[in-house]
């Protein structure tokens, strides 16, 4: 949020309102609000796994190709149906970045696409290297267009900057408990944190009543991603607890060490490691208040850091996003890719089209055709396979409201009967 580089996937969503407002002199409140909104997406997870996990394990083994295919398709639509941006931008954008999710091994025939003979894209981009280019190199070229500067910003350490957002924040409760609720189903469907946390961002900006102010600086537009991503990241863990079936790479890293200790994931843990089991659900929140903690006192201490001037930073944040870009795969070429998406990402921003579309099309792209080509291999080409049953055809209808949401809602304003005038 500082820079407006993020660092995972599900973190870009944060730094549209989260950047301004350190921009702003309000990184102290914008990082307590996610680190806080955090805690408290992973605090309801690790709830509802406590609660629920059984009810819940029999909905998640519903989910096969054709509804994780659903659950990508409402996070695309929600995008473009409820964004402010202009659809056409919106859209183009996100075919940028299909287009880019495309390259490397098809993983359904295991043939070449778009490589152009270079080995190095085999496996495709790897989106830390977009995301380094379009976001940190994009905005570092932009503050050389604009002139650096040797003066910092406004960032004072103000200890109590946490005691006054927590007290703004009770205000955000309904935004806090619908991306709560959004988070937990992705991440147990398991569509993932990434789409969860964009999703999340665009219902909240659609409903709020301060919907016109996000992107600018809007605490609301920092609660909701944060909230939904972190609880999505958690309920990951319910399905691979439950089942064996992993549902994010996190949860994967878990089950191999289960597994290398000699425990079996499944129904079955519940009563025959029932100790491990709680004991495991306790420390998630031990944990979460342990993390919370220590990421709280530290709050003053990096919002100081915008005291820095820019002109002094920005060098060493090129070096350390050269840094991180080439030991992805210890490649030079993965360092000319992200200065090349950064040429990209400040060509997208001089001409006013939107980075998140791309950035989610890159991420959820490969996933989402991946799941298409394999219900419909299963269906032998039938479209039908996506309104089979009523959880696909739900899904999907979500999807097309959401996608054309703008149509019905001035439809429904012009149905609305007026008021009489006397």
């Amino acid at each position: 949020m500082l820079f407006n580089i993020p660092g995972e996937p599900w973190s870009v969503a944060t730094t549209f309102d989260g950047h301004p407002m350190a921009q702003q002199g309000r990184a102290g409140e914008a990082l307590t609000a996610a680190f806080t909104s955090s805690f408290v997406g992973a605090l309801f997870a690790v709830i509802m796994i406590t609660l629920v996990a059984p009810l819940v394990a029999k909905f998640a083994l519903q989910f096969g190709p054709a509804e994780k295919f659903g659950v990508y398709f409402l996070a695309f639509c929600s995008f473009i149906g409820m964004s402010k941006e202009p659809p056409f931008k919106t859209v183009a954008s996100m075919m940028i970045g299909f287009a880019l999710a495309a390259v490397g091994l098809d993983s359904i025939t295991g043939q070449l696409r778009l490589t152009f003979g270079f080995t190095e894209l085999l496996t495709g981009f790897d989106f830390l290297i977009a995301v380094i280019g379009l976001f940190g190199i994009g905005e570092i070229l932009l503050s050389i267009e604009e002139g650096l500067t040797f003066k910092g910003g406004a960032a004072g350490i103000n200890p109590r900057v946490v005691f006054q957002t927590w007290a703004e924040l009770p205000r955000y409760w309904m935004t806090s408990l619908r991306s709560c609720v959004i988070g937990c189903w992705m991440g147990i469907s398991p569509a993932g944190a990434t789409p969860a946390s964009f999703m999340s961002y665009g219902i909240a900006k659609r409903v709020s009543k301060r919907g016109d102010r996000f992107g600018r600086g809007e605490i609301e537009g920092v609660v909701a991603p944060e909230t939904a991503a972190h609880a999505a990241g958690t309920a990951a863990l319910l399905p691979m607890l439950s089942l064996g079936v992993p549902g994010s790479p996190t949860a994967a890293v878990l089950l191999g060490g289960l597994l290398i200790w000699g425990l079996q994931p499944g129904p079955l843990l519940f009563v025959e490691q029932k100790e491990f089991v709680w004991g495991l659900i306790a420390s998630m929140y031990l944990g979460n208040v342990v993390g919370l903690l220590v990421v709280l006192t530290c709050v003053p201490l990096f919002a100081a850091i915008l005291r820095i001037p820019f002109s002094i930073i920005a060098p060493i944040i090129l070096v350390f996003c050269a840094i991180g870009a080439y030991t992805v795969h210890n490649s030079t070429f993965d360092v000319v890719m992200m200065l090349v998406f950064g040429v990209v990402g400040y060509v997208l921003k001089k001409c006013n089209y939107p980075l998140a579309p791309m950035v989610l099309a890159i991420v959820l792209g490969d996933k989402a055709e991946e799941a298409f080509r394999q219900s419909l291999l299963a269906s032998q080409g039938s479209l039908g396979i996506f309104v089979s049953n009523p959880l696909v055809s739900s899904i999907m209808a979500l999807g097309l409201i959401a996608l054309f949401w703008p149509l019905i809602s001035n439809a429904m304003t012009r149905l609305r009967p007026r008021p009489a005038v006397y």
